[in-house]
């Protein structure tokens, strides 16, 4: 091995991070533990698996794979530009949303910004302003006392902590880890208030599974916002995870510096081809959100008597209190074959976000959790 240490030879913000931990693969644990029949319920993804028009259009597509994709992606952004009453040019293509957050940090972001975010946001976000060499303005999040939005953004304090170093704020509606979500006013008020040369981010990757009638599609005030930027996702309702196909909203001046950044060719021609056709199977989605709204009541109702806490969720996953370090939690649903998510890495090391399931998973964690508190 070479003496020489890489390591210093790295951005000082990359030599600090550490890498963003996704939720345990079935293969792995069936390697660590050699047991079958896992479910997986750490990701927040789709327990219905694939819309099956975005299956066909893959089969269709599958013919071309020895020729690039679309690199202007002209179909998907038609479709897209239709569905959110834009025009094409406000509309940039990403190898999932994760790829078109990290493109707005890398447009607009210098070490000397300070972007604002919340305290328990995506992970992304922060790693994405550390890598850049910048350093993020994480904004505490309201209480898990509060009586509306426990651990949610704190959005006066937000708007306290943007300056002239700001550039960018981060705010996911709905919001993971927690599940919380804004309303329409005071989101709106949000944006009302904040300087126009700060640029708004808000991420909307779970909102098909919003469904109250106070929640916005922030998408409808991109031409009152200049500064507002919303982006989307594939990778959840949609079905489309593996795929990686994602997307912002923006004006077109943003959106042609994103552009300028995006790697050509970033979005594959299956993905392509998945996300036009899955835009059309709203009978998929519809059956996707009722199953997680029966399987949200359903835990809602089911945990409290285990002495478990599950904070209000807006989104496919429910962030649950679980009264004492999760770790104990984690493992022995681990031993059950069931897969969740620990979050200490966000602060809660209390915690754990659990993906809702199907009827039938969702029955088998309960019952599972019932084992191992019975069993303390």
């Amino acid at each position: 091995m070479s003496s020489i240490n890489f390591t210093r030879l790295a951005m000082p913000g990359v030599q600090q991070l550490h890498p963003y931990q996704p939720g345990k693969p079935i293969s792995e644990l069936e390697r660590e533990l050699g047991i079958s029949n896992i479910i997986k319920l750490a990701s927040n993804e789709n327990p219905l698996g694939t819309s099956p028009k975005a299956l066909a259009a893959m089969a269709d597509a599958v013919a071309d794979l020895g020729l690039y994709p679309d690199g202007s992606g002209y179909r998907l952004k038609q479709k897209l530009a239709a569905m959110h009453n834009v025009s094409p040019d406000q509309i940039t293509l990403g190898n999932g949303s994760n790829d078109v957050l990290v493109l707005l940090v890398e447009a607009f972001i210098c070490a000397q910004c300070r972007p604002v975010m919340s305290q328990y946001c995506f992970a992304v976000y922060p790693i994405a302003v550390q890598a850049a060499g910048a350093t993020p303005e994480i904004v505490p999040a309201l209480p898990q006392s509060h009586p509306s939005m426990p651990l949610g953004h704190d959005l006066p304090a937000m708007l306290a902590a943007v300056s002239e170093h700001t550039r960018l704020v981060f705010v996911a509606n709905p919001n993971n880890p927690t599940g919380s979500r804004l309303g329409r006013e005071e989101l709106r008020g949000f944006l009302q208030q904040l300087p126009a040369q700060q640029i708004m981010i808000v991420d909307e990757a779970y909102t098909e599974y919003a469904t109250d009638d106070d929640y916005p599609d922030a998408s409808q005030w991109l031409e009152e916002f200049p500064n507002l930027v919303v982006t989307r996702t594939f990778s959840k309702a949609y079905g489309l995870a593996g795929l990686r196909v994602g997307y912002a909203l923006s004006n077109p001046e943003i959106a042609d510096m994103l552009n300028r950044i995006r790697q050509p060719f970033n979005v594959n021609s299956l993905a392509l081809a998945a996300a036009e056709a899955a835009l059309d199977d709203h009978e998929f989605i519809q059956r996707s959100c009722e199953i997680n709204s029966a399987g949200l009541s359903y835990l809602n109702e089911q945990l409290p008597p285990l002495g478990l806490t599950p904070l209000p969720s807006a989104g496919n996953f429910v962030l649950v209190d679980m009264g004492e370090p999760a770790e104990r939690w984690y493992q022995a649903l681990l031993r059950a074959g069931i897969i969740t998510r620990r979050v200490a890495n966000y602060g809660l090391p209390d915690h754990l976000r659990i993906t809702i399931g199907t009827a039938e998973q969702n029955q088998r964690l309960v019952s599972a959790l019932q084992a191992i508190r019975n069993a303390s």
